[in-house]
């Protein structure tokens, strides 16, 4: 799920807390970021979870319109389209989710259920979801087509679940794209028969990716110093006191790269850095950014300290 710039972002917010709290433990900043990364198995979850529950949402609906006293006829035999969802059902039972949601004790719906009905009314008003509900048995087809309309048009871009995720925690705000992302490829792949692997706690894509989190934090701290030395005189108009913190971190990070990851070829390491200036820092850090980035790299490279293995790495 994680992708490498990700990574690299939590890692970054992971080194800003580092660097603004006075007590600066290595394995309680290790700790940090872990937490930071798992939490977001549970924005995931909890993602996947209001599929379910706004199908619930809508079948207490149907209930309610049947009691009325002068119910109309399509209230007293009303579409269950939604309700009877094929994909959602999948969801429902699946098992890796429900217990991730128990032992984390997630009830963020139950708690907080008006966004539950907020979200239902907004898809109510869409004409998709009327010409669904005409659909007398739809297809499995249609209830996935179905599905990720709801998701796409519905749930991810609502501003008011996106303020209540920020709301509940900061570091949700930037997993929430990558999620997004996450769940619709997943529903667009979703079938009986592949309905067991929807959800696995489960966030990077192998052990490489798992290890260089840890490795790039470590090296970063381990090696502040070094590095600072590094980025000294490379900013003649700049005294290191000037330069955003942000922007010094990032610069850190990118430099480390260069020294301790042979692997990562220097390219990869400077388009990453100069994107996640872009969304991170100041408007004119990416080509500050660039600059010394690119100025280290020739000096390393005139030295024959830029440590990289294979072709196509430099």
């Amino acid at each position: 799920m994680l992708t490498r710039r990700h990574i690299r972002v939590k890692v970054l917010q992971s080194l800003y807390a580092y660097y603004q709290n006075d007590e600066t433990k290595l394995d309680k900043q290790e700790k940090y970021l872990k937490h930071s990364i798992d939490q977001m198995l549970e924005l995931h979850a909890l993602l996947l979870q209001l599929l379910v529950v706004m199908r619930e949402h809508a079948s207490n609906y149907l209930q309610k319109s049947q009691q009325k006293f002068l119910a109309t006829d399509l209230e007293k035999n009303p579409s269950r389209s939604f309700v009877d969802n094929q994909v959602i059902e999948l969801i429902s039972k699946n098992n890796n989710l429900a217990q991730f949601l128990r032992n984390k004790k997630l009830h963020n719906w139950k708690q907080d259920d008006e966004y539950v009905s907020l979200l239902f009314n907004d898809l109510k008003a869409k004409d998709w979801y009327l010409e669904y509900l005409q659909l007398k048995v739809p297809t499995f087809q249609q209830d996935r087509e179905f599905v990720i309309r709801l998701y796409k048009e519905v749930i991810a871009p609502n501003e008011k679940l996106y303020e209540y995720l920020e709301d509940n925690r900061l570091g949700w705000v930037d997993d929430f794209p990558l999620i997004n992302t996450t769940i619709v490829k997943m529903l667009g792949k979703i079938s009986e028969r592949n309905s067991s692997d929807l959800y696995t706690a489960q966030l990077f894509k192998n052990k490489e990716d798992e290890s260089f989190s840890g490795e790039l934090l470590r090296k970063v701290i381990s090696n502040d110093e070094l590095l600072l030395e590094q980025i000294d005189g490379k900013t003649p108009n700049w005294d290191k006191e000037r330069i955003a913190e942000m922007d010094m971190i990032i610069l850190k990070m990118g430099i480390a790269e260069f020294l301790y990851f042979p692997s990562i070829p220097v390219k990869v390491s400077i388009n990453e850095y100069l994107e996640i200036s872009k969304e991170y820092s100041t408007p004119k850090s990416s080509l500050f950014i660039n600059g010394i980035l690119d100025k280290m790299v020739k000096e390393l490279t005139a030295a024959e300290k830029l440590n990289k293995i294979g072709r196509g790495l430099r």
